[in-house]
């Protein structure tokens, strides 16, 4: 059993082999091409989850062995989807523990027969434990833990074993959080006998979102044949006006083949080529990739076409975007193709209405038609890795993204300890390995609001920090502090200081004329110290959409407009110094446990939870556009206040 298993509240005891989360092979993102097929998952599974005192009758009844139905009554659950707001239960929604997950789906002949075939079923989210058992006799299949990233398995064997070609896949999931997670948690056992009920316990956390659970994007079953492409890694440089694309690729399966290499432009043209598992095309006359507002043809993507043949006929092929551009760090800016670079953007959640964390295509498709109306060139993914879909989209339309893990909520003493360090290297590898190709991906965020003052927070993230830098050296490095300058043990070891600050909100309440004053010294003090570029990661003030106070009062639309406004201020005299980025604190009302602070949720958003504007929104929209036209004077800003307008199509 490993470590991190052995401290959880749970125990599995002899019920399942042991896991095996050592990272093995690329984790490409499924796709259909000439030599591969792919199956979607989505749509209704079965469920039921465990309400034993123990949260275990699941395993030593072994529900996995038949069909769900037949060891209780089950649910129908979408997925993708967060099991939480589905039903009417309350105590679903505040469930915490062991749930199960049932799907059959029927395969296609040939995957069963043809035995130069791969099967390989893949998971994209399952938060935040889960236990994969599959096929009719519930043979285990593959665990992980952390949500928000993928993990797949090989079920060659099982699919091609005899002569059924029904799939049964049953997925257990536990949301419990415990120090030695990310994020981490504790379960509190209430034992007053005068207050609580014999068992009693809560789960507790301390990040300010929901810990929404599930299946919260696709399961997929994909083929590849039996000697494959397993792995690309792409990074890119300029010199002068020719583009330089570096790859790496790992072929798993057989150690004779042969690589062809093409990379494409838009129009389909052949514009370089190579041979082998690794080299350098060179592309002259290259169109960079760059960032949204900051060209007039932002995101310009190449495809990398990657054709794989063995001397036995077998071959498989696999498309990657690749776009071409740099990034540096100075003294004082981002640089993005040598030119500097404003973050003018946002902090989002992935967090909707009934669905929850679930993916959903046309709530992501608006989010991005928002982001482009309000002139927003980036976002970190605020506080754990968003779907990869996201990240697409992100490459396409030229959003520029800060890549956080799930480290969030990091207070304790004991989540600093090694436990927790060995499993916070392990998500930075996955993070980096699944992301690392994506152009719209500037920097990676290994932390948020950890208590760095902590002692050993200083080995902790330097440890962390340098192993991501080995993973990927060709980005910076950074976490996300609201430590005080001199206290934080952290910050001498990233390239961009990133600082939460609430004035006037949860210090100071309804004061806004001390903003300006407070802030000033907030980035001197830092930038004296560290002599780094700093960026307002986070800031912002609660606002009930329809609320309006005259003078300005907490939660109107008017004190969350005006707390911008100050900040503003002083933001515009330190761009021009050593401040790169401002985003907002957020960039939609999301859900939150409850609690007396909370009216249904966090009411930081400058868009409400289903994304109707607040009075914030436009004033952001203004300032964002006349920043962009400012630096590159692309025209002036789109003076309708229609959702969909913009000042050139994409």
């Amino acid at each position: 059993m490993s470590p991190r298993r052995s401290v959880c509240w749970f125990v599995l005891g002899q019920l399942l082999c042991s896991c095996a989360l050592a990272l093995q092979g690329g984790m490409l993102f499924p796709k259909e091409t000439p030599s591969r097929e792919l199956k979607v998952l989505d749509g209704l599974w079965s469920f039921r989850a465990d309400y034993s005192n123990n949260r275990l009758q699941g395993f030593e009844k072994q529900w996995y062995r038949q069909p769900l139905r037949e060891s209780g009554p089950t649910l129908d659950m979408p997925v993708p989807s967060s099991f939480n707001d589905i039903t009417q239960e309350a105590e679903l929604r505040n469930f915490i523990g062991w749930v199960w997950y049932e799907r059959e789906a029927v395969l296609p002949q040939r995957w069963t027969q043809d035995t130069d075939r791969r099967v390989v079923l893949r998971i994209n989210s399952a938060h935040y434990y889960a236990v994969v058992v599959s096929w009719v006799n519930g043979i285990h299949v593959v665990e992980h833990e952390g949500g928000h990233l993928p993990f797949e398995a090989d079920i060659t064997k099982l699919v091609q074993s005899g002569p059924l070609t029904t799939f049964r896949v049953t997925i257990a999931i536990n949301n419990t959080l415990t120090p030695y997670t990310l994020p981490p948690g504790t379960i509190v056992y209430k034992t007053d006998p005068s207050m609580y009920p014999k068992g009693y316990f809560v789960q507790d956390i301390s990040f300010d979102f929901f810990n929404y659970a599930g299946l919260h994007r696709s399961v997929v079953l994909y083929t590849t044949p039996t000697t494959y492409i397993d792995d690309i890694t792409v990074t890119t440089d300029v010199d002068r006006d020719v583009g330089l694309v570096n790859y790496w690729i790992s072929v798993q399966g057989s150690d004779h083949f042969q690589l062809e290499v093409r990379l494409l432009d838009e129009d389909g043209k052949i514009v370089a080529r190579g041979t082998g598992n690794e080299g350098q095309l060179k592309v002259p006359r290259a169109h960079l990739w760059w960032p949204y507002l900051m060209h007039e043809h932002p995101a310009y993507l190449y495809s990398l076409e990657v054709t794989m043949t063995t001397p036995e006929s077998v071959s498989d092929f696999y498309t990657l975007p690749v776009g071409i551009r740099t990034v540096a760090v100075t003294k004082s800016k981002f640089l993005i193709n040598g030119k500097p670079f404003y973050f003018q953007g946002v902090n989002k959640h992935e967090d909707s209405d009934i669905r929850g964390r679930g993916f959903d295509w046309p709530l992501l498709i608006k989010d991005f038609n928002l982001l482009r109306w309000l002139g927003a060139n980036s976002f970190r993914t605020s506080h754990y890795p968003y779907s990869e879909e996201v990240l697409q989209l992100c490459d396409r339309y030229g959003i520029v993204v800060i890549d956080e893990c799930p480290g969030v909520g990091i207070v304790l003493p004991q989540s600093f300890g090694n436990v927790s360090l060995r499993h916070h290297l392990e998500v930075m590898d996955e993070l980096v390995r699944r992301d690392k190709n994506h152009p719209a991906v500037v920097m990676w965020s290994v932390a948020n609001e950890p208590v760095s003052s902590l002692k050993p927070a200083g080995y902790y993230f330097k440890t962390l920090i340098a192993h991501t830098k080995a993973l990927d050296p060709t980005r910076p490095v950074t976490f996300v502090s609201n430590t005080r300058y001199d206290a934080d043990l952290g910050a001498p070891y990233v390239d961009v200081i990133c600082v939460n600050s609430y004035l006037s909100w949860y210090h100071d309440y309804g004061h806004l004329e001390v903003i300006q004053l407070q802030l000033t010294s907030q980035f001197e003090n830092w930038y004296k110290m560290y002599q780094k570029p700093i960026i307002q990661s986070e800031y912002g003030a609660d606002a009930v959409s329809g609320l309006h106070e005259d003078p300005p009062r907490m939660f109107s639309e008017e004190y969350q407009t005006a707390l911008l406004e100050n900040y503003h201020l002083i933001l515009d005299e330190k761009r021009k110094e050593y401040v790169i980025g401002e985003l907002i604190w957020n960039f939609a009302d999301f859900m939150t446990n409850q609690s007396p602070l909370r009216v249904t949720g966090n009411k930081k958003g400058i868009f409400t939870r289903q994304r109707n504007p607040k009075m914030a929104a436009f004033i952001l929209r203004e300032r964002y556009w006349r920043i962009a036209n400012e630096t590159r004077g692309y025209g002036s800003v789109p003076r309708t206040q229609c959702m969909g307008s913009r000042p050139f199509t994409f």
